[in-house]
């Protein structure tokens, strides 16, 4: 069994093929999984669409020969050339994918470094892997340990303090375009997600009045409800009307396609500033000079002031990833059942060694039964580890072995056993207590 990832990101991928590799709908994301899954080499997938990324996470039996089927299948999912993609992603293997994997959970990778959303997106993309079975032992192992990673880098560094996401990178810059301050203007949000909820919050901190749209008005409304008095909802049909009389816009829907389009746009005489921070972005390009269109690779200035800031607790997180990458490694080791049953085979073989002997010292068995006995003892152990044995090797390859092995491993008090705690494994839909 083997990692493998393959990754377009903001570093290597222009936002042009990301909007294409967008997994934005379940009917979307559900077809690349299955045809990932048809092929041969791959045994388990779990993949990660967000606005700076798309992370294909696998398990294989073989690298090489996994990788070009891959690209192949998304170059079918996306209609861009394979040859095209080819030169953008990244792939890596085993210590290398879980580096990785532990680096964007603990948001080293990320455009902004530091951001807090990554581990959502990730549970959620774990979430909808498992429960539609696309991923088991093999990358449910890696995941829990990747959530660990991260909560220990939050917990031990400070590069998540005054945390910022792509939404608060957008109002700042909004903030540096309008002298330091917002303060009484009002804003049109598009979309009532995660995004623009924290767009909403970071926006109402600056001391701006909030107009949110949204296709479905209920889901608008409740997001201003929970946002409080300075922010109410409009319907989606009034949206052509506000955009051409208020200068600040902050969109981040999942739609497939632009939901502002030319034709809504009006000339005015007043300059507007729209910030796009979805992918596949919302706003067609406009055509009056005076609308400045702000998507997510172009806050990039202020990201890399970000990226400075950081740099000293990136240094001290990656550390951590490095060393939680090797913990992985050493702790999957333990994990084995073949070994597990051998130690386990090997301790009864030597207590009964053991204890004949003692017996034979004491003279309670004649010295001519020693060989007698040790067949009786051999087989009566055999007999009894049976069933053990067997019921161990049926669990090898399900998650809850993991388990198993463990609690075996803490109760035989076995060389193997590495004092990890038992419930290693617990359900990581819950590791927000610990995050």
């Amino acid at each position: 069994m083997h990692y493998l990832t393959i990754s377009f990101t903001h570093k290597n991928t222009s936002i042009e093929i990301r909007e294409k590799l967008a997994f934005n709908s379940d009917e979307k994301l559900l077809s690349a999984y299955n045809l990932i899954a048809d092929i041969e080499y791959v045994n388990e997938i779990i993949i990660l669409s967000t606005c700076n990324r798309v992370e294909i996470v696998t398990s294989v039996n073989q690298p090489l020969k996994a990788i070009e089927p891959i690209f192949k299948v998304l170059g079918k999912i996306t209609n861009v050339a394979v040859e095209e993609l080819e030169g953008r992603g990244e792939t890596y293997e085993d210590s290398g994918a879980i580096h990785h994997l532990f680096a964007v959970i603990s948001s080293l990778d990320s455009l902004v470094i530091g951001e807090t959303q990554i581990v959502g997106q990730l549970k959620d993309a774990f979430r909808f892997s498992f429960e539609h079975k696309f991923s088991s032992q093999k990358l449910a192992r890696a995941m829990h340990h990747a959530f660990r990673c991260a909560a220990t880098v939050r917990n031990s560094t400070e590069i998540s303090k005054n945390s910022v996401s792509v939404s608060s990178v957008a109002v700042s810059k909004a903030k540096e375009i309008y002298g330091g301050s917002l303060g009484g203007y009002t804003a049109l949000i598009v979309g009532a997600g995660e995004m623009s909820r924290l767009a909403c919050e970071h926006l109402i901190n600056a001391g701006v009045n909030l107009i949110i749209f949204n296709r479905n008005i209920k889901k608008a409304e409740e997001l201003a409800s929970n946002l409080g008095g300075t922010a109410h909802a409009e319907p989606f049909s009034k949206l052509t009307e506000y955009i051409n009389k208020y200068r600040l816009l902050f969109t981040a829907t999942s739609a497939p396609n632009c939901v502002i389009t030319k034709n809504m746009v009006k000339e005015r005489d007043f300059d507007r500033n729209w910030f796009d921070i979805a992918v596949p972005r919302d706003i067609e390009e406009s055509e009056f000079e005076n609308v400045h269109i702000y998507a997510v690779d172009d806050l990039n200035l202020i990201v890399n002031k970000n990226l400075e800031l950081r740099d000293e607790e990136a240094k001290l997180a990656y550390s951590i990833v490095g060393k939680s990458s090797m913990e992985f490694f050493k702790w999957l080791d333990t994990l084995s059942v073949d070994p597990l049953i051998k130690e386990i085979r090997q301790n009864a073989k030597q207590s009964s060694k053991k204890e004949l002997q003692r017996a034979l010292d004491k003279g309670y068995i004649p010295k001519e039964y020693k060989k007698s006995v040790e067949k009786i003892l051999h087989q009566a152990f055999n007999t009894f580890l049976h069933t053990p044995t067997k019921n161990l090797k049926l669990f090898a390859d399900h998650p809850e072995s993991d388990i198993i092995v463990q609690s075996m491993q803490k109760i035989f008090e076995l060389q193997s056993h590495q004092n990890k705690t038992i419930n290693t494994y617990k359900c990581e839909y819950q590791m927000d207590k610990d995050l």
